[in-house]
Formats: structure tokens, C-alpha cells, sequence
């Protein structure tokens, strides 16, 4: 799995951009010790914090703070790292990972560069070592990335739990139980001849019944921890003047998206991200969809019906003042129409009924009646929203989980379906059923690095931020 590239070290600042108190310079690699003692001329203790200098070429101080030298394997990456914590400033952070570089070329007291290969780290680089050196597994590796990318405070907690290994540690013990019924399977399959069945007597229906309960209760968690990751994609749609923008400003508490009762005033998507109960809701103004001869607003309505098929829920605002208008009601079945034939099955479409405080009728059947200006229903649709992504509550155990793991326990939940079949049936194909768990361990082993190719590992890694 280790690539030529894994065993250079590497170099790279550690924390955000721009000014700050404190700026962070990491490296990470083989027999640093040398590199050590150019950059602060002294010894440093391992894992203790030490107040020093740090040199350029000229013996002259770039900077002074604090440096930190961690001995392999006892690191975050495995190998010896070495941290500067320096003042924040921009420039200083350019200079001390640029004095690495320089100090690693130079000869040491053999005569020889201190570290010929130093390079400035790819993104990511730094937790793929980590995983690739044991220190972590491919979920805990993707945790780091979640926790700094988390919207919510429940995203972040759960992030934190799954970085501190929860949803490895569900993964592990289904995959021991899996590798003993495995083990049972396999005897039988090598001493056909013995008169005494392994399978029955050890209960292996018995136990991959309780895998496969198992297995729910720990896929109901993860479609739980990606929803608190991913959140759900909400487009409100409709004809122009519905109240599309003011339903935005609602939902999100703030004056977002300009409000006026000109028709096609909104005249591209207005994107903001809310949460509700911890969840993020990504909720998507658009234009009003009518026919319209001006270039800008037609170039907005074909935006609109861009993210109305890629959304997870369209909330299809009606207008209830207007509810009586012959041509206002076709416009509105049009519309509907349209949506049917264009939406992908997966996409919920929500009637919603606003301006409820000023209609002088009712609310057809279905859909949520609210008012966007009062506030009077926001409740039950936040409440519908939920229901629809499946979101069940923010339990204290939830742990973050990415749309890939919830596929990998979605393929074992199929494999141990076969095997389940397989078991059950008269001829009792044992050579299928152990193809069957294999297959289900593999999948397994995919959530936690264990049979991951490099291809997927760069595509994991390659969108972590430089110095993670």
C-alpha cells in the first residue's frame, strides 16, 4: 500500500492562513535529529516543550518559541516529528518551513545533506502517514477531516467521538464476530467427513441472525452520523411573489436574500446553511419559475431547475392569497408537471402553503400551511424536514459517519442477505456461504483501511487541508 513518495520527509505549516498569535510548522520523517540541531543548535528533550531559537543559515535568530521533538514510533504520524510553534505572522511562518528546506540540503557532520528528500507536504499527508503507520485507521483518518469541517456543534461532537475511535471500535467488534463464524464455516468445509455438524451445533444461524441485527443497529447509527455530516439539500421553488425569499430569511434568522413584491426580484440561487436539532439543512433560494423574456432572470430559472433536481427535498411554495386564480392555479399544475417529469424518484417534493396569516381560505389537503412573515407553522416544517432525511434524534453516543461508510454496510448487509439464503437452504452451499462472509469482512475492512486501494486512499486524502 506504501508508496516510494511515504518514506521522504515532509514539511508544512500547520495552521490557518494569515495573522494570528500562534503559527505552527510541522515535520514529519526518518532521523530528524540532525535537522534539530541546525534549527535550534541544541538537543531537544523528547515530548517536552522546549523555549528556543530557531536559527536561520547565519546563526541569526528567524524567530524564538516553542519546539517540540517527538521520537518514532511515539507520534502522531509514527515517525519523528518536530514542531515549531512561532508567532503567528505570515511572513515568519513562510520562513521557517523555507529554512527547513535549506537546512536539509545542507551537509551535516558526515558531510552529507541532512535530509536530501525534505519536501513541503501534500494535503492530508500528514494523517495518511498516521494511518499508514498504525496510528490510526481510515475512519478515525477521515474523523480529523470532519471535526475541522463540522457545521454544528453535534457535527463536531460526533466527529470527536469517531476520531476518538467509537465507530471503528462497532466496526471491530462486528468483524470479529464475522471471522468466528467464518472460522466455523471454513472447519466445516475442511473435515466434510466428520459426522458431527459444526454449524448446528455452534448455533452459526443463531449467529449470524445476531450479526445482522448487529449490523442495523450500527448502520442506523452511521446514516445518522452522515446526515450530521452531509446534512440534507433544500431547494424552495415556485412561481415568482410566493414568498420564496422571505421563507429563506425565516428559516435562517436573518435578512438574507432581498425581499420586494416585484416579481423576479430574486434572480439567482441564494444559498445558506442552517441546522435543526444539530443537523446542517442547506436551504436554496431560487427564482421564480415562470416564462420570461428578460436574459438574466431566464439564465436564474434555469439555475433554479439545476438545483431542484439535484436537491434531497423541494419545498413547492404556493401563494394561498392567489389560490383562487384561474391562471395563477395553471401556472402552479405546470409547474408541478414539470417537477414530476424531471425529479429523480429519491427527491421529496413538499407542498408548502405560505402567506396563511393573510389567505381568507384555507389550506388545500396535504402540505404544511404557514406564514413565513409570522412564523406560524415554521415549526411543523422544520419537524417534516427531519422525518424526510430519516433523522432520528442526536443520541449522546452518535458518532460522524461519510455517505461511503454507510455504502460498505449497505454491501454487507446484502452479502450476509446471501448468506443468510445460502445457510437456510437444503443443500446447504457452504462453499457460497463462506464466499459470502469473506465478501462481508471485505466490506468491513473498507471502512477501516483494512483492504483500501491507494487510488481510494488519495481520493480521501487529497481533500484534507495542508498540514493535517
Amino acid at each position: 500500500m506504501s508508496l516510494p513518495r511515504h518514506s521522504d520527509p515532509i514539511v508544512a505549516i500547520t495552521t490557518a492562513p494569515g495573522r494570528g498569535a500562534v503559527g505552527m510548522v510541522r515535520i514529519s520523517g526518518r532521523g530528524l535529529q540532525e535537522l534539530v540541531l541546525a534549527l535550534c543548535r541544541r538537543p531537544l528533550k523528547p515530548r517536552d516543550a522546549t523555549y528556543t531559537a530557531f536559527l536561520d543559515a547565519d546563526g541569526q535568530a528567524i524567530d524564538h518559541g516553542l519546539a517540540l521533538y517527538f521520537v518514532a514510533p511515539h507520534s502522531f504520524t509514527g515517525e519523528d516529528v518536530l514542531e515549531l510553534q512561532a508567532h503567528g505572522g505570515p511572513v515568519v511562518l513562510q520562513l521557517l518551513p523555507a529554512r527547513c528546506l535549506q537546512a536539509a540540503t545542507e551537509p551535516g557532520p558526515q558531510g552529507t545533506p541532512r535530509l536530501p528528500h525534505l519536501r513541503v507536504a501534500l494535503p492530508g499527508e500528514f494523517s495518511e502517514r498516521a494511518f499508514l503507520n498504525d496510528k490510526i485507521d481510515l475512519a478515525q483518518a477521515e474523523a480529523i477531516a470532519d471535526l475541522i469541517d463540522a457545521s454544528t456543534e453535534a457535527a463536531a461532537r460526533s466527529a470527536s467521538r469517531s476520531l476518538a475511535g467509537d465507530f471503528s471500535k462497532e466496526i471491530h467488534l462486528l468483524r470479529d464476530a464475522l471471522i468466528h463464524l467464518r472460522m466455523l464455516v471454513e472447519a466445516t468445509l475442511d473435515f466434510p467427513e466428520e459426522e458431527i455438524d459444526f454449524l448446528q451445533k455452534a448455533d452459526a444461524q443463531g449467529q449470524l441472525t445476531r450479526l445482522q441485527a448487529a449490523l442495523q443497529t450500527v448502520l442506523g447509527k452511521a446514516r445518522q452520523g452522515a446526515l450530521l455530516r452531509e446534512g440534507i439539500k433544500v431547494v424552495i421553488a415556485g412561481q415568482p411573489n410566493a414568498g420564496k425569499s422571505s421563507l429563506l430569511n425565516a428559516l435562517a434568522g436573518a435578512e438574507l436574500a432581498i425581499v420586494t413584491p416585484i416579481a423576479g426580484t430574486t434572480r439567482d440561487v441564494v444559498q445558506q446553511t442552517i441546522q435543526i436539532e444539530g443537523v446542517p439543512l442547506h436551504v436554496i433560494d431560487t427564482a421564480g419559475l415562470r416564462d420570461s423574456l428578460d436574459e438574466v432572470e431566464q439564465i436564474g430559472i434555469a439555475r433554479a431547475w439545476e438545483a431542484i433536481t439535484q436537491a434531497d427535498a423541494v419545498l413547492f411554495l404556493h401563494d394561498l392569497t392567489r389560490i383562487g386564480q384561474p391562471d395563477y392555479q395553471a401556472a402552479d399544475a405546470e409547474i408541478r408537471t414539470l417537477m414530476a417529469a424531471q425529479l429523480p424518484p429519491r427527491v421529496a417534493l413538499v407542498d408548502i402553503w405560505n402567506k396563511a396569516d393573510a389567505a381568507s381560505v384555507g389550506a388545500p389537503q396535504g402540505g404544511i400551511a404557514l406564514s413565513a412573515k409570522t412564523g406560524d407553522g415554521l415549526d411543523a416544517l422544520r419537524r417534516h424536514l427531519l422525518q424526510l432525511a430519516g433523522w432520528q434524534s442526536a443520541a449522546e453516543g452518535t458518532f460522524i459517519a461519510r455517505e461511503r461508510h454507510v455504502q460498505a454496510l449497505r454491501r454487507v448487509q446484502a452479502h450476509f442477505e446471501l448468506a443468510d439464503r445460502h445457510l437456510q437452504s437444503q443443500a446447504q452451499a457452504l462453499d457460497l456461504l463462506a464466499e459470502e462472509l469473506r465478501l462481508a469482512q471485505q466490506a468491513l475492512g473498507d471502512i477501516t483501511g483494512e483492504f483500501s486501494s491507494d487510488d481510494l486512499l488519495g481520493v480521501i486524502f487529497s481533500s484534507f487541508c495542508i498540514g493535517k
